[in-house]
């Protein structure tokens, strides 16, 4: 992952200091590009652990269509637990309990999580909702399959999660706002072609989040790849703003301290053929071996 590695020094050599937002302030560029080869491994941070299993549920998730945390918190994955728990703090509602145990009320009671839960029209909604003018909704990813499947070569293999009405009901407007696929042709002496993707992130909080989007993005092209017979090519992640924010200075040149470990190996179910057929026990992670975790907090 020196890709990674060298976009985190490129920010602190090259950044500018801008205040956002949060209030916590950024080191940032604007406009970056990393390329990973999927066939040399799976493009999963060793400089520092992490939660893959966060990614997967979060993925699965996705690709339901759901927008509200319950089923993420009945999994242990709490990295969307910070909006709607914000909310929750400024209501009437507010009972003084801290995020962990409203993430356990979100798990346990589906009339708290139906009224508290809920994310709006986030980026699963998008993905297989999208709501068209003449009230019918446009599921994208089953478009995408059937597109790869019949008209491969096609430069209309998009994904959008930006849908400008919407925004504003969303709790925090799609950072990766855009993805697109691309089949390579069989190379001599082959059968089968390469599938590629390309993600456009607008925003990007390169030291919590952009781990978690390397592996998630990469991992949806493996999951797609297979389900369309295909093989693996690259992902190629496309930034906007990409930024470090200033409480994660310290943990980001602690992380480019350690040495770089080989990539891991991600196994798919090869019995999986249907992409919403995937379940959490369909995924396996071999190989890994990084270094500690290192803790920051995610700026609300």
């Amino acid at each position: 992952m020196k890709e990674y590695h060298e976009l985190l020094k490129h920010i602190i050599d090259k950044g500018e200091w801008k205040n956002d937002r949060t209030g916590v302030g950024t080191t940032g560029v604007f406009g970056y590009q990393m390329r990973f080869n999927l066939q040399y491994g799976f493009p999963l941070l060793t400089t520092k652990k992490v939660f893959t299993k966060a990614i997967i549920h979060e993925l699965l998730w996705f690709l339901t269509g759901d927008s509200n945390i319950q089923y993420l918190c009945k999994n242990g994955v709490r990295i969307w637990d910070d909006w709607p728990y914000e909310k929750y703090k400024k209501s009437a509602d507010f009972d003084g309990v801290d995020i962990k145990a409203f993430a356990q009320k979100i798990a346990a009671d589906d009339a708290f999580a139906k009224k508290w839960g809920n994310l709006g029209p986030v980026y699963g909604y998008q993905w297989r909702s999208w709501p068209a003018p003449d009230g019918k909704h446009i599921d994208q990813i089953s478009n995408l399959i059937n597109q790869i499947k019949k008209n491969p070569y096609s430069r209309r293999l998009i994904i959008s999660a930006w849908n400008v009405p919407y925004i504003d009901e969303m709790a925090l407007p799609p950072c990766h706002t855009m993805f697109q696929f691309y089949v390579s042709p069989p190379a001599a002496g082959e059968t089968k072609g390469k599938l590629s993707c390309q993600l456009y992130q607008r925003s990007a909080d390169v030291f919590l989040g952009v781990p978690f989007n390397i592996a998630s993005y990469a991992l949806l092209t493996m999951m797609i790849a297979q389900v369309c017979d295909l093989e693996l090519g690259d992902f190629i992640h496309t930034f906007g703003d990409v930024h470090l924010y200033s409480n994660h200075v310290d943990q980001a040149k602690l992380q480019l301290s350690r040495d770089i470990r080989p990539l891991p190996k991600m196994h798919l179910n090869p019995e999986v053929k249907d992409i919403f057929d995937f379940k959490y026990g369909d995924f396996t992670l071999s190989d890994y071996n990084p270094h500690p975790a290192i803790a920051a907090e995610v700026a609300v």
